[in-house]
């Protein structure tokens, strides 16, 4: 989101601080043009003045003085003339001892030219004819302190544009956040759909939005069908393979059998592989990982049933205790979770001689889940053969009956790792660590 707004607001100053500039400077130029045009007209009308100053005298054509403006005989007053005739020039005295270079041809100067005392003088030349004498009167007018007022209005503009500017990005920045808030809340809900707090996104979004919001609910809906189905899917299976598979091991033993012991005893271990090989299998085609976000593991509501079961299965006396954060949710699948964590806890319930402990700790980024037990344990030199994937416990170690499977098959599934040590209660610890975003790693599903 911030990464929009981030781009819009430099698309947006870009775009503004351009126009702004273009409107700006069209603005002087077109004021600047309108301007030149009334002060050549003010020009044009004191070059009439001054050729109706031009009189007849004894000697020919001359300059009446006393019908010039007075401005004309003060010294800079930025008011300047020059009159050209063939036999003499008369200059305003107002120029001093300047010599501006004055327009070569009629009309306004193109250019401004440079007067007395650094000014800029807008000039204008105008031709006419008396008694057959040609006459060229030019004029100018400082032009500087109207220089200065662009200069100010320019920068009053630059400032006014720089204020603009402001505001509209405010108001862009609030439009923005406005236009994206339903976003957010989506982003927010399927966050909250990964932390496992809600099942499905909120049906009440912008009309833009329905369709991705009820393509994704009705995309969670079908992958919830799909994981309970295939569960059942499974479960009829292993039922459906358990009757044939212990009518094979009845079979095994009849007496038609005892006669060839070898036999009998390579049938009951290949039966005994099969039935392994089946249960593992579904049990692991049975793991969700984290396809359903929904239903992750919320500890508070889960471990003390789980709990109050083992208490009823096992024997009276045995110290059950578990620990977890405040609000504890695991990102993993309840039903997962729950195979997980009664088969170890079932199994140290069996071993265990009066406690038994499950404590779920969070860190940066992974859980870690220990299982502790004061029953016999497992010998040091057995403990890494025992976590071996495929190896059954109960087989690694006598005497200590953590023969599943499937816990291994889980802790793969999630990308954990799992130790045994000893445990502070004098029995086995049991040591889980699954990454906090852990999913279903594709070579454990497929194994």
């Amino acid at each position: 989101m911030k990464s929009i707004q981030r781009s819009l607001s430099l698309g947006l100053i870009a775009v503004l601080t351009i126009v702004g500039l273009l409107l700006l400077q069209t603005s002087l130029w077109l004021f600047e043009a309108g301007l030149k045009r009334s002060l050549e007209t003010d020009l044009r009308e004191e070059a009439e003045g001054l050729l109706v100053a031009m009189v007849r005298g004894p000697d020919g054509i001359k300059l009446d003085t006393q019908r010039l403006n007075p401005r004309y005989q003060r010294a800079f007053s930025g008011h300047y003339f020059q009159i050209e005739l063939p036999d003499r020039r008369w200059r305003s005295r107002s120029l001093w001892d300047a010599t501006p270079a004055w327009p070569a041809t009629p009309g306004l100067a193109t250019e401004l030219l440079d007067g007395p005392q650094k000014q800029h003088l807008l000039a204008y030349r105008a031709e006419y004819q008396r008694d057959g004498q040609p006459i060229v009167i030019a004029v100018a007018q400082d032009y500087t302190p109207i220089l200065d007022s662009f200069a100010r209005v320019r920068l009053s503009g630059l400032g006014l544009v720089g204020v603009a500017l402001l505001v509209f990005l405010l108001l862009q920045r609030y439009a923005v956040q406005v236009a994206l808030r339903p976003l957010e809340q989506a982003r927010r809900q399927i966050a909250q759909l990964q932390q496992g707090q809600r099942q499905q996104l909120e049906g009440a979004a912008p009309v833009e939005l329905q369709p991705l919001v009820e393509q994704i609910n009705h995309l969670l809906q079908q992958t919830d069908d799909t994981l309970k189905r295939s569960r059942n899917a499974l479960g009829n299976l292993g039922h459906a393979l358990k009757t044939p598979l212990a009518v094979l091991s009845s079979l095994t033993q009849r007496t038609e059998l005892a006669a060839h012991p070898e036999l009998q005893a390579s049938l009951q271990e290949q039966l005994a592989q099969i039935q392994q090989r089946v249960s593992r299998e579904l049990g692991r085609a049975r793991l969700a990982g984290e396809v359903l976000p929904g239903a992750h593991f919320d500890c508070d509501a889960e471990l003390p049933s789980l709990f109050d079961t083992l208490a009823a299965i096992h024997r009276q006396g045995l110290d059950l205790r578990w620990q977890a954060p405040p609000a504890c949710r695991l990102p993993w699948d309840r039903e997962d979770m729950l195979e997980l964590l009664g088969n170890l806890l079932d199994n140290a319930c069996k071993w265990a001689t009066s406690k038994v402990t499950l404590t779920i700790a969070q860190t940066a980024g992974d859980y870690l889940i220990e299982v502790n037990d004061d029953g016999p344990g497992i010998p040091a030199p057995l403990r890494a053969k025992a976590v071996g994937r495929g190896m059954r416990l109960d087989e690694a170690a006598e005497g200590h009956g953590l023969g599943l499977n499937i816990v291994s098959d889980i802790i793969a599934a999630w990308r954990g790792k799992w130790e045994l040590d000893e445990s502070p209660l004098g029995g086995l610890r049991v040591a889980i660590r699954l990454p906090a975003s852990g999913r279903i790693h594709d070579d454990a599903a497929g194994a």
